[in-house]
């Protein structure tokens, strides 16, 4: 739906009980006439949303012609599908964009803290633990999840998330453990640091899109089961919507840009795979900006007064932390220990309602083979492509499935891949030591979005660093010629910048 301008003040809960009582022409006449009042409401947008549905009118993003299924007959998008996937594939209508002034477009990843008030003064569903890990979570907004920390080759844990919470808890101070690297004041809001310095940003430069790498919502993405009617948005939905990114990226420059959206191993769940990930491609009907139509799609952006063109191509990795049920618990999304007896009921997970995975013992597979969708479907829009520039957008990090990314380089002419899921800032280009492993392929992770905590300490290197930076984001500038790639971290500083040619 719209998002809905109430004229209400913020926090009158007695003016916003009138408004859901009141039908939509009451909301715009009540609109027009206290224009100079007007504040965001989210009880207005659900009312709109539980009285209309999904949005189905000519002012949605998608609802524009020239959108194509898989097969390549025209698709209506008017409206959400009726299945969770059945979108999957699909060519969503070209986008312009004007003038002749250098474009900017913002890359960010792993950004969505944990919503500390969703189910406030209310008790869970089916016993799900509440999104708070230390004792001032529980606030309006994000809060960010502290990880553990690692060495530079994984082989050492040097601060465990149980003593990552002591260091929150105590806010820096003893009994914190040194190792841990804990600044307070940037590891205890990320998220909100690096998002006033993209607002900034933003300010100045006006992009015309994001790329969002996905994790948008630790710890385990929306908090509700998938298989919900995608005409719904669920309470869950809203509000963790509404605290952890309506609420955060607001502002001039930043208002009504399209997010383009993929899936984080978060997003589905982390350790399990039936939490709401497809409440993420339903919001994209219920949502002025958020682009998500289904784990797999592609746009095209035709920058209309420079005369070039760009193919983006967004693809699903998560069969990346799909394992065998028994194998790490803690980082696999088919888990036996968190998909099996789930909850107060002790059910089992399924997705089969959504046409995920049915139940945990084939959920390895369902994720393989999609992945296997997800190659074939991204191997054949790079072949067919007729645009200047061909980038795909997927959320595990560079290092993974580097054969075939490499082909993807040397034969289909892959200009750049855009990944996240590591929490810090890496740009592959020929000054980073692993850069000959993807075989010329540029490379960026943006993954320190600061909805969880970073790979190491944050403000100087300690050794452990993997990039350049550990919260931060990007920004492209691309040309007929060339893309000018530029990292910024949580305080706005220029770290690193790089320029890819066509390939």
């Amino acid at each position: 739906a719209i998002s809905w301008l109430s004229p209400c003040p913020t926090g009158s809960h007695r003016c916003l009980a009138a408004l859901e009582r009141a039908d939509m022409a009451t909301h715009r006449a009540i609109g027009a006439c206290l224009a100079g009042a007007l504040v965001r409401s989210a009880a207005a947008q659900d009312l709109f949303l539980s009285s209309q549905g999904a949005q189905t009118s000519e002012q949605h993003p998608l609802a524009g012609g020239g959108a194509k299924t898989a097969a390549g007959e025209p698709a209506d998008l008017r409206r959400p599908p009726a299945r969770a996937l059945d979108y999957c594939g699909v060519a969503l209508p070209p986008m312009s964009v004007a003038g002749t002034e250098p474009v900017h477009a913002i890359i960010i990843g792993d950004w969505g803290g944990l919503d500390g008030t969703l189910w406030e003064n209310q008790g869970t569903p089916n016993g799900r633990a509440r999104l708070i890990t230390h004792r001032w979570g529980a606030v309006p907004g994000p809060s960010v999840f502290p990880r553990s920390r690692w060495d530079l080759l994984h082989t050492e844990r040097i601060c465990s998330h149980r003593e990552f919470v002591t260091c929150f808890e105590t806010k820096g101070e003893p009994p914190c453990e040194d190792g841990c690297g804990y600044v307070h004041d940037v590891d205890s809001k990320p998220q909100l640091l690096v998002a006033d310095q993209l607002k900034e940003y933003a300010k100045k430069h006006e992009p015309k899109y994001i790329l969002n790498v996905g994790d948008s919502f630790y710890w385990g993405g929306i908090e509700t089961d998938c298989g919900k009617p995608m005409d719904t948005i669920t309470q869950e939905a809203r509000h963790q919507f509404r605290e952890i990114f309506e609420r955060v990226y607001t502002g001039p420059g930043l208002n009504g840009v399209p997010w383009l959206s993929v899936l984080g191993n978060h997003d589905w769940g982390g350790r399990v795979f039936n939490n709401g990930w497809d409440q993420q491609i339903a919001y994209t009907w219920a949502s002025d900006r958020w682009i998500m139509p289904a784990p797999y799609f592609s746009q095209r952006i035709d920058y209309v007064d420079q005369g070039f063109s760009v193919d983006y191509i967004f693809i699903d990795s998560n069969a990346m932390d799909a394992r065998d049920p028994p194998e790490d618990s803690e980082h696999n999304l088919c888990s036996a220990k968190y998909n099996l007896n789930q909850g107060l009921n002790g059910q089992n997970a399924s997705c089969s309602a959504a046409d995920g995975p049915a139940d945990v013992h084939t959920c390895k597979d369902w994720f393989w083979s999609f992945w296997r969708r997800n190659q074939a479907f991204a191997e054949e829009k790079l072949r067919e492509s007729t645009a200047d520039w061909q980038i795909i957008v997927t959320h595990f990090p560079c290092g993974h499935e580097m054969g075939w990314y490499r082909h993807l380089y040397a034969a289909y002419g892959l200009d750049l891949l855009v990944t996240g899921h590591r929490h810090d800032q890496e740009l592959w280009d020929p000054t980073h030591p692993r850069f000959a492993e993807l075989g010329g392929l540029h490379c960026i992770v943006s993954g320190g979005g600061g909805g969880i905590t970073s790979e190491a300490t944050p403000v100087e290197d300690d050794d452990n660093w993997y990039g350049e930076a550990q919260y931060g984001f990007y920004d492209l500038v691309i040309t007929k010629s060339d893309i000018q790639i530029t990292s910024i971290d949580y305080k706005g500083d220029v770290i690193k910048q790089a320029t890819v040619a066509p390939h």
